[in-house]
């Protein structure tokens, strides 16, 4: 699996990365696809080291995936953008979105401000720190949702 790691790596590194990852066998599993053998780690190596094209058909593989990507972004975008300006949707599918992106700013800064002005204690630190860490993840989505975001993707 090493062997097909490194191999894959070279010429489309989000596979590669699949191939590492709890989501190995479905990488395999489109790879063997792909080159038209078994779904085995060592058909699917033979295969990739036999083609002489094979640099060529994973960046395909690899482009086809970020197609995806974009593709499923661009779709909920244009849901949301469809909703927010549609006469016939109602008022409370207009303002989910907003209130509960509200609602994550707001509790972030008011545990930013207790944490600034009281000590927690000691029992309490653990469930804090999970708790502002869920928070800070949702903001970041939050904040790449409303003013874009860059992804090394």
């Amino acid at each position: 699996m090493n062997d097909l790691i490194t191999m894959v790596s070279k010429f489309a590194p989000a596979i590669g990365t699949a191939l590492g990852g709890p989501l190995g066998g479905l990488a395999v599993s489109t790879l063997a696809q792909h080159f038209n053998v078994e779904d085995e780690v060592e058909a699917v190596t033979k295969a990739i080291k036999a083609d002489p094209e094979s640099a060529i058909k994973l960046q395909q593989l690899e482009n086809e995936k970020f197609k995806a990507i974009l593709a499923d972004k661009d779709s909920a975008r244009n849901r949301e953008a469809t909703i927010a300006t549609s006469d016939k949707a109602p008022l409370i599918n207009k303002l989910i979105s907003p209130a509960l992106a509200l609602i994550v700013v707001g509790a972030w800064v008011g545990i930013q401000f207790i944490l600034i002005n009281t000590t927690v204690p000691q029992e309490m630190r653990e469930l804090v720190a999970r708790v502002l860490g869920t928070l800070d993840g949702a903001l970041m989505v939050i904040l790449s949702y409303y003013f874009g975001a860059s992804t090394k993707e």
